[in-house]
């Protein structure tokens, strides 16, 4: 993968040898056993907390590290990714869409009790948005929360949860106002609260590795020192959050890509037909170049808008753009990497396989690819 000095400096180097030794240590040798058996061991977590690769991107003070860094989060992202399995990476990344809003927003109380604990791997954190009967409708959330003194009580369901199972800490949007975006906020509900229930485990195209669950509010009673935020204020949290989603699915999108054209590179290197290697066919020879040349925009791209991030800069036209364009990308590369390989890229012995399975959620998680086009349309004033 080429160098990208202009945004990646020495210590983000550093963060990327260290998780890459971390992968090729503590997840490549069970990962095959791990995705048949639709979950990874909890000590995972713990493992990887104190590697230190949990707190990348959180405040010092709470147990992180590279506050502010946020290319140290993107070589510590696309480093897991070369594991070769989006469910493991978004399992264990689940806190970095739960924990955002109680790092912003939550009381310090809950805080400082919540976010080193997570960061350490003793606790999961998820995020609860998604409803049967809303997807990417964020603004006409059902679940209810209706303050009684000093509780909310609170009704309603989600699914599509990941890590949804195993999580200690849910970060949950709820509607405690009038219908519409302005009528949203969210609650951190911890497992074992009475009123609250796990569904069970979701089956899955992809992601096995990844717990896929339902939640059931049944009048839950939520302390009110569990607002995240003000109240009726949850919509802009949301929508703050959902930015950096974009991001990480656009990167996940990218390194899935990278993985299917190194596959789909020593295929075409070893695999002989009619006499010779099959990468020297103009066919296959054309097709790579293309693959190649698609991800090399792609993830150019990306990078820009993580550096105008960096900066501060407001990304939310672009940074859809990027998971369209870079999902799109992710569609065709794996598209191509299983066609390469031919019989053996459709065997689940191949990593192509996985990666053209687990490829499909990428252009639907973190809002979808229709809703992408909504927010573009939209940012060009139409």
């Amino acid at each position: 993968m080429p160098a990208f000095q202009e945004y990646f400096d020495p210590s983000h180097q550093l963060v990327r040898d260290s998780v890459r030794r971390f992968v090729e240590r503590e997840i490549l040798p069970d990962i095959d056993q791990w995705e048949e058996a639709e979950s990874f061991p909890r000590e995972l977590y713990l493992k990887a907390g104190a590697a230190g690769i949990l707190g990348i991107g959180y405040p010092e003070a709470l147990g992180g590290s590279h506050e502010g860094d946020l290319f140290a989060k993107v070589a510590a992202s696309e480093e897991l990714m070369r594991c070769g399995s989006g469910g493991l990476v978004a399992g264990l990344g689940s806190l970095d869409i739960g924990l955002p809003p109680i790092v912003k927003w939550a009381r310090p109380e809950v805080r400082e009790r919540v976010v080193p604990q997570v960061l350490s791997g003793e606790r999961i954190s998820a995020l609860a948005v998604t409803e049967p009967g809303g997807g990417s409708d964020v603004a006409n959330l059902q679940t209810r929360a209706v303050r009684d003194g000093d509780v909310y009580r609170v009704s309603g369901s989600k699914t599509f949860i990941t890590s949804g199972v195993r999580a200690d800490f849910y970060t949950v949007a709820v509607r405690t106002g009038a219908p519409g975006f302005g009528g949203i906020s969210l609650l951190l509900i911890e497992k074992g609260t009475p009123g609250f229930t796990v569904g069970r485990q979701l089956k899955k195209m992809g992601w096995w590795a990844s717990d896929t669950a339902e939640l059931f509010f049944d009048d839950c009673h939520v302390p009110v020192g569990n607002l995240i935020g003000a109240e009726n204020m949850g919509f802009a949290c949301i929508m703050g959050n959902f930015q950096s989603e974009r991001l990480a699915l656009a990167l996940m999108a990218n390194m899935t890509s990278q993985l299917a054209l190194e596959e789909s590179l020593q295929w075409a290197r070893e695999r002989e037909a009619f006499g010779k290697p099959i990468g020297k066919f103009q066919v296959i020879k054309h097709r790579l170049a293309e693959m190649a040349t698609a991800l090399e925009v792609s993830r150019e791209f990306t990078y820009r808008q993580a550096a105008k991030m960096a900066a501060g800069q407001s990304v939310i036209k672009e940074i859809s753009m990027a998971k369209n364009f870079a999902t799109d990308t992710s569609d065709r590369i794996t598209t191509e990497a299983v066609q390469i390989l031919g019989g053996l890229g459709y065997m689940r012995e191949s990593l192509v396989e996985r990666l053209y399975r687990d490829n499909r959620i990428l252009s639907i998680g973190g809002g979808t690819r229709e809703v992408m086009n909504e927010i573009i349309s939209k940012q060009m004033g139409l």
